[in-house]
């Protein structure tokens, strides 16, 4: 048999010298070193990313706030309460008998004069009833005659003892019964003739017509506490007004003292008032003292019924506290506070009283000048907190520049 096996040279082409085995391990070594760096870099950047992300995250959680200096109570001793405009005298006319209205002669807004004829009434029934009680007046003057002549002959004949005493005093007491009929029978006409003179409504005294409700032909019954007046007439040369103060501040306002009056329709225009009376009394209900002011209008710009903001000077309690806006009070369950920063932008939430509500502003005890004071602080900030104060506009403004 022959030996088929390849020659010795044969095999030595085919399997050739190999590669190297400490090349290919450098060139892992390499490959793996890169890797490890790219890992590396990776998570390096994925942390500093990271980091910068709570960094960004804990500065936004830090508040900004605008902070303010509270002011000193300055017109601390100023006393700002809503008051009631009246007239000096209002009288609202009603019907002192009934009938029908035939005219009315002044409407809203006339001027009118003491005694000057606002409007005039048909009263049939009234007439009538006036022309019967004459009538009997007069039946009642004739009775009283008669009983006179027969009283005298009477008592003539007494004196001549042709009658006696008895029948003699009949006759008397007849006159006398049949004299106080006649006096009943001419108050019974008087009191017709002054109804009748009802159905002229008459102005009280000199004023203005502020109501009107007459309408003619309507009928309008006297007596009736549920009608509504004919007409209503106002005195407006001097106005009153009425103030109710609380019982804290009552002891700061004496009558003679002088306070000024603001209304909504006059900005910017206020009015001399003066305090002429104290109700002396605390009401149970509201708490407060019920007091009378009294202001000249030469003008006509009071007018009754009107709301006025009334300020007495030296009405409220002096240095008692620092002055607010009132979106920097924070209203908790445990009452007013007011947040104040301290030097290191920590917050601490003190409690406050308020010694004046103003509307816009509040003059409160607790807090002194020095403070400053978070304006409109969150509900949810608590003591302790850290704050970035934002800077004023004006600074940001030159800054900026």
């Amino acid at each position: 048999m022959h030996d088929i096996s390849p020659p010795e040279e044969s095999y030595d082409i085919y399997a050739g010298p190999g590669p190297d085995s400490r090349k290919l391990k450098r060139i892992g070594i390499g490959v793996a070193a890169v890797a490890l760096l790219v890992v590396a870099g990776g998570a390096a950047m994925r942390a500093h990313s990271v980091n910068q992300l709570r960094a960004t995250s804990a500065q936004a959680a830090v508040p900004t706030v605008s902070v303010l200096s509270p002011t000193a109570d300055g017109d601390g001793g100023t006393l700002v309460l809503p008051g009631n405009v009246q007239a000096y005298n209002s009288a609202p006319i009603y019907a002192r008998t009934n009938g029908y209205v035939r005219r009315w002669l002044v409407d809203i807004g006339d001027h009118v004069a003491a005694g000057q004829t606002l409007a005039v009434l048909d009263a049939p029934e009234v007439d009538q009833q006036l022309a019967q009680a004459r009538a009997d007046y007069q039946t009642a003057i004739a009775n009283q005659r008669l009983a006179a002549s027969t009283e005298r002959r009477w008592s003539a004949m007494l004196a001549k003892d042709a009658v006696s005493k008895q029948e003699a005093d009949e006759k008397s007491g007849d006159l006398a019964a049949k004299s106080a009929l006649s006096n009943a029978s001419l108050a019974n006409v008087r009191r017709l003739q002054a109804l009748q003179g009802f159905t002229r409504l008459s102005a009280p005294f000199a004023g203005v017509v502020t109501s009107r409700s007459a309408q003619i032909g309507a009928l309008v019954v006297s007596g009736t506490a549920a009608s509504q007046p004919l007409f209503t007439v106002s005195d407006v040369t001097r106005m009153r007004i009425y103030v109710r103060v609380p019982q804290g501040y009552s002891a700061s306002v004496h009558p003679g003292q002088a306070a000024k009056l603001t209304l909504p329709e006059f900005p910017g225009r206020t009015f001399d008032a003066t305090m002429t009376r104290s109700a002396q009394a605390v009401d149970a209900q509201s708490g407060a003292v019920l007091v009378e002011l009294q202001a000249a209008n030469p003008d006509g710009a009071l007018k009754p019924g009107a709301f006025a903001q009334v300020s007495f000077a030296g009405g409220g309690p002096k240095g008692t506290g620092v002055t607010l806006p009132g979106s920097a009070i924070l209203y908790s369950n445990n009452g007013p506070a007011a947040v104040v920063v301290g030097a290191d932008n920590h917050v601490t939430v003190k409690p406050v009283a308020i010694v004046r509500d103003e509307g816009s502003t509040v003059v409160v005890s607790g807090i002194t000048g020095a403070d400053r004071v978070i304006d409109s602080p969150p509900d949810s900030i608590r003591s302790g907190d850290q704050v970035k104060v934002q800077r004023a506009a004006a600074k940001g403004a030159a800054n900026a520049k």
